[in-house]
């Protein structure tokens, strides 16, 4: 947590060249969306995103922004057009996939902003229907390169020094090119260490404070239909995307992302997080250590080199610790941006998008997992306002029959054939039903989430992301000391009021869950057995310490006999020693637990005679106390 908070206040810091903290010039006061947008958020915006300043920059130049305007509608006018006519022609949807590829194409010759709003676009359910969304996911392909000379002169303006004099070598040619930049492959000066140096598009940051500015007049305009329609504040949603994209042109931003994933994952063996180099970046040049591997768009490679399995496990648990341990997590996983290592390892690159979660949203997050878990769909919903889905006030009984309605369809599915795709396919139906808005970093979640799940499925079809997420967030339920985890993990297993013992075996199995055959013997059993020694060792540690967990216990104790309790707890017993100790150490303990039953069953007979012979008239036999 002290490290958490280190990081906050590292991150909360203006970075050099970052736009002014709150009020840009121009501006007297902040936005009232900007506001409600820190506010939904729980964490710090990094550039203090302002659209006064966004304003003021653009009006410097009142030409350049009437150009772009009529540039801008010249393009979408005649997309717009396109979609006209085909609802007069009532062929909307059988010219949907045609429209979404000419959306496409328009975005790209538009620029860097349209791009960048295209990929948001691409992950926002709420606002885009399917067939597009899936159409617009082709904008994180590489794009066109500008030329060279143009990138060395940035990188010589922007470090001051020739470009012999800050790098050995330094390829002919980009070996990545994206709407914000592009990548060369080169050598440190002196050591000669291999780098990558990542080198911003010439003259984009005018043209997007342009863009911004225009996009913001139309929500502006569009802002009450927006409302009305479909329940979200297109300001507001303008805001998130411009503060989220000006992040993005500030590289020395990237750079203080990257040492915190670096300090993050430093005693993580399976995570390679690149090490950036601060005395050759800059505002808009970033360089950093080259990573020598095989990108997830190079599938047959890495199915070839690679234990897949292993691979895809490890890529897994680290996506989970980013959202659920460390709260700052990688917004744009895409396969393009991960890469595997020739020792199994994963490396992330590409750290301009990231978010950060304060520890009330991970609160919130973990009691949406715990009412899922429990099927309590009425407090689900409410999860829906916290999180910022629904607006405050709202009522939630019409909402809660459908969610029940989806999360029962999944679930009762087998967890081979569950996935988060299908389940955001379903829900994506109901935000054109209530009014339901994905606030950005959970669109970022969901994304991420996502495209880790898709890159796992296209490694290996038969895997399936709630087979090695469920034993990670099991785990953490059942061992973190964080106090807030313990209160989670108690009204997953204290259900009004009562202890469930089948709540706690299903953890416990899903703690240990590895394949099919992870409780039997083999290399599953094994891994099964030093899970549940940790287990077992974590539990009675917190029990020893928290006298409030030991009350919450005992109480949840108190609704059924001591011998109901104890026969409950030799099956848990029964789980672990046939982890433990093998198929032995189980059958002993299913034998004692046949015993208690034939005790509590002899005791039951014993108290029907006694009643019986009650109301016979027949004086209960004296028992002697010996």
């Amino acid at each position: 947590q002290q490290q958490q908070q280190q990081q906050q206040q590292q991150r909360t810091s203006p970075a050099p060249g970052a736009l002014p903290p709150t009020n840009g010039p121009g501006g007297e006061k902040e936005s009232a969306s900007v506001k409600v947008l820190d506010a939904e958020r729980g964490y710090c915006n990094l550039t203090r995103y302002s659209p006064e300043y966004v304003r003021a920059e653009a009006l410097r130049s009142p030409l350049a922004v009437a150009g772009r305007l009529a540039e801008i509608v010249g393009g979408v006018g005649g997309f717009a057009l396109g979609l006209w006519l085909d609802e007069r022609a009532g062929a909307t949807d059988s010219n949907a996939p045609r429209r979404a590829a000419e959306l496409r194409e328009l975005l790209v010759r538009l620029g860097p902003s349209f791009i960048k709003a295209g990929q948001v676009l691409a992950n926002r359910p709420d606002i885009v229907r399917a067939d597009y969304m899936q159409e617009l996911t082709l904008l994180q392909d590489d794009v066109p390169a500008f030329p060279d000379a143009q990138a060395v002169a940035i990188i010589e303006r922007e470090l001051g020094a020739k470009l012999e004099t800050l790098f050995e070598r330094v390829s002919a040619t980009p070996v990545a090119a994206a709407s914000l930049g592009q990548v060369y492959k080169a050598e440190l000066k002196g050591s000669r260490a291999p780098v990558a140096v990542k080198v911003q598009r010439p003259g984009i940051e005018p043209i997007i404070v342009r863009d911004l500015y225009l996009f913001r007049q139309l929500a502006r305009f569009v802002n009450p239909l927006a409302k009305a329609r479909l329940g979200c504040n297109a300001e507001l949603i303008v805001d998130e995307f411009g503060a989220k994209l000006l992040e993005e042109l500030d590289y020395t931003l990237e750079l203080s992302n990257m040492r915190d994933f670096g300090r993050n994952f430093r005693d993580d063996p399976s995570v390679k997080i690149p090490t950036p180099y601060p005395q050759a970046s800059g505002r808009r040049v970033l360089t950093m250590e080259w990573i020598d591997g095989v990108r997830c768009t190079d599938v047959e490679s890495i199915q070839r080199t690679l234990d897949v399995d292993n691979f895809i496990r490890v890529g897994v648990k680290s996506g989970l610790r980013q959202l659920l341990e460390f709260g700052l997590f990688h917004g744009d996983p895409h396969p393009g941006n991960i890469f595997a290592m020739p020792d199994g390892r994963i490396a992330y690159v590409d750290f301009g998008n990231v978010a950060d979660l304060s520890q009330r949203n991970k609160e919130v997050l973990v009691d949406a997992v715990v009412h899922a878990v429990n099927e309590d769909y009425d407090s689900m919903a409410g999860d829906f306002i916290k999180l910022g889905f629904l607006p405050q006030n709202t009522d939630v009984r019409p909402f809660v029959p459908a969610l029940e309605a989806i999360w029962q369809d999944s679930t009762t599915k087998s967890l081979s054939s569950f996935n988060f795709r299908t389940v955001t396919s379903k829900f994506n139906e109901l935000v054109y039903e209530y009014p339901i808005r994905i606030p950005e970093r959970y669109a970022l979640v969901i994304r991420s989430l996502l495209t880790q799940e898709g890159i796992c499925m296209q490694l290996d079809s038969s895997f399936r992301f709630l087979e090695v997420a469920f034993p990670y967030v099991a785990r953490r339920l059942l061992t973190d000391p964080d106090p807030a985890l313990r209160l989670r993990m108690l009204q997953v297993v204290i259900v009004e009021g009562e202890f469930r013992w089948d709540r706690l075996r299903t953890l416990l199995s899903m703690a240990t869950m590895n394949n099919p055959d992870a409780m039997s013997g083999g290399k599953g059993g094994l891994l099964a057995s030093l899970n549940l020694r940790m287990l077992a060792w974590e539990s009675a540690r917190m029990l020893s310490r928290d006298a409030e967990l030991r009350t919450a216990l005992l109480s949840g104790f108190e609704k059924r006999s001591t011998l109901s309790h104890a026969r409950e707890f030799l099956g848990i017993v029964a789980l672990v020693l046939g982890a433990l100790g093998g198929a032995w150490a189980e059958r002993a303990v299913l034998t004692a637990r046949r015993g208690w039953r034939a005790l509590a069953f002899t005791r039951w007979w014993r108290l029907r005679r006694r009643r019986r012979d009650s109301k016979d008239g027949t004086p209960p036999p004296q028992v002697a106390l010996v």
